[in-house]
């Protein structure tokens, strides 16, 4: 097979496109929303992702070849693979803005740099998980049902992708609903741009002149003094250090089950290239995912990477190995020399919001699209408690900008939740389903799915695993802290400090309860309900 062919410039086009498009998010994200200095951003962050990138797809093009020359054919696709977008924006929202105003709160002489180290933490975990859940990948995938699988990341595409951008778009009705319509066209009408330009390629032009028509853009004056070389420096003191000052404890409700997902969603896609005719070995593959993630994490980069989606459109399009290349080259290029705060003052961030709320759009229809009609229940529930966290967020979000605007901020506390129940909202629900609720999502819809079909032993055993991981402080176990509602972890606390926490040692005990009383209610299912009468054939 050639190193190069036509179809491979199809396929970068397309592909570097798409990572571009993710890219521009990072300083949007990091710099905007994570409030972090350039220098981590362009100096630590984008230099970690340039090694994941080139590492990752480098192998990946190498792994065609190796497959092509074995079994003797030219038509082989490598992989595609790149940020992974719906973990790299769960842990800038879910991991480093909090432990930022945790740390803030607390008088921390640097929350900046606390916050990437927490970041950096949670990325080791998702990449630790991806890399030895290579080898217990098929196991777990057997024992979860696919709906439960999809509908926790189908959540967070909806919420964290598509509502959270959607409120740009209302923000920006010319830019954002003008290339909205471009996208809905392009990606839901079944139509392409003529002259054989790239459709991604036509929203970001657009989009980005009606921004600087409109005055959103350009974001200061142009940044040509961040062009330079940033080559990329191992950090794994400052892991280290992260690992130390356990602030990663409480972000574990949210890196397990991610990083599961991550590992599943990784091994669909390797299935659906071997659909494709390209059967590639799982274990290295996902090894390599998981090393990918690892690397960037000890080299600055707090966002785990990923096997993408789409292996048959690329393979469609002509791209064989060399497209994987290039991408990794120019992903480098573009990290390492300053260039993407170029881009990102060139084209902002609203020119390709539209496509992000696509792919959140997306996310939600597959899981509907990949499961029975009859577990159609199951991912919607599931989807619930992730859309509640967001909601969590906004809410938690409104209290800061009130107390902000006031200057009288009441501290969270007793008081803050009787506030509320005046105004008849149960919000202590809110701050309990926000600790774990990527948990809580995939045991709703597994418990849900196996009702469904009638296997109450193992809907049952779906009700006590909750249970347990809420009697362990993984899931619903909350605490006030001076600014916000945090996961209590009490026992991993009280072996860390040797102290016992204020709240005592189970303050998630009565949701262990509810679980564990669910789970008694379906072990005996079998004594108290009739069966479905069986259908019978019509009368002659």
């Amino acid at each position: 097979m050639k190193f190069f062919t036509r179809g491979d410039v199809d396929g970068f086009c397309a592909i570097a496109l798409d990572n571009v498009v993710q890219l521009l998010l990072v300083p949007s994200l990091c710099l905007g929303v994570a409030g972090f200095p350039p220098a981590l951003v362009y100096g630590r962050i984008l230099p970690g992702i340039a090694v994941s990138y080139l590492a990752g797809n480098l192998f990946y093009a190498w792994q065609a070849h190796r497959l092509a020359k074995k079994e003797s054919r030219s038509d082989v696709c490598a992989l595609p693979f790149g940020l992974n977008t719906p973990t790299f924006i769960a842990f800038v929202f879910l991991v480093m803005v909090p432990a930022k105003q945790i740390a803030r709160a607390q008088g921390a002489a640097d929350p900046d740099t606390i916050a990437w180290q927490a970041g950096l933490v949670a990325c080791i975990g998702s990449g630790l998980i991806e890399f030895f859940g290579a080898f217990i990948a098929e196991r777990v995938r057997r024992m979860t049902p696919r709906a439960a699988l999809l509908a926790a990341l189908s959540g967070a595409g909806l919420a964290f992708l598509s509502l959270n951008f959607l409120i740009t778009t209302f923000s920006h009705p010319l830019v954002g609903f003008v290339t909205l319509g471009l996208v809905l066209l392009f990606y839901f009408g079944g139509v392409k741009p003529k002259w054989g330009i790239p459709a991604a390629l036509v929203v970001l032009l657009v989009g980005t002149a009606l921004s600087w028509a409109t005055g959103l853009a350009p974001n200061g004056p142009r940044p040509t003094d961040s062009l330079g070389w940033y080559p990329p420096l191992l950090v794994i003191g400052e892991v280290g250090r992260g690992l130390l000052s356990g602030q990663f404890w409480p972000y574990l409700p949210v890196v397990i089950p991610l990083g599961l997902l991550n590992l599943l969603a990784s091994l669909q896609c390797i299935e659906s290239a071997a659909a494709a005719g390209d059967n590639y070995s799982a274990r290295s593959s996902l090894l390599v995912n998981g090393g990918s993630t690892l690397l960037a994490a000890c080299f600055g980069s707090p966002f785990p990477t990923s096997i993408y989606i789409g292996h048959p459109a690329w393979k469609l399009m002509g791209a064989r190995a060399g497209y994987s290349t290039l991408n990794g080259i120019f992903i480098t290029a573009i990290c390492l020399t300053g260039s993407m705060a170029l881009a990102a003052w060139a084209v902002p961030a609203d020119a390709g919001l539209a496509i992000i709320v696509w792919i959140g759009v997306v996310i939600m229809v597959q899981s509907f699209e990949a499961t029975p009609v009859r577990h159609w229940p199951a991912v919607v529930l599931g989807i619930a408690p992730v859309l509640l966290m967001w909601v969590t967020f906004l809410v938690k979000n409104t209290l800061r900008v009130a107390s902000y605007g006031t200057g009288a901020g009441q501290a969270y506390g007793p008081a803050l939740v009787e506030a509320f129940h005046a105004s008849g909202t149960v919000i202590e629900g809110l701050f309990a389903v926000e600790q774990g609720a990527f948990y809580c999502s995939i045991v709703l819809a597994a418990v849900t799915v196996f009702i469904i079909e009638k296997q109450w032993l193992r809907a049952a055993c779906w009700s006590f695993g909750a249970a347990g991981l809420s009697w362990l402080g993984l899931l619903h176990s909350w605490r006030f802290s001076t600014s916000d509602t945090v996961s209590a972890l009490p026992l991993l606390e009280q072996l860390a400090q040797g102290v016992t926490p204020t709240g005592g040692l189970f303050p998630a005990a009565n949701y262990a309860l509810g679980y564990a009383g669910m789970g008694v209610v379906l072990l005996l299912a079998r004594w108290f309900t009739e069966p479905e009468p069986k259908a019978t054939s019509p009368a002659a």
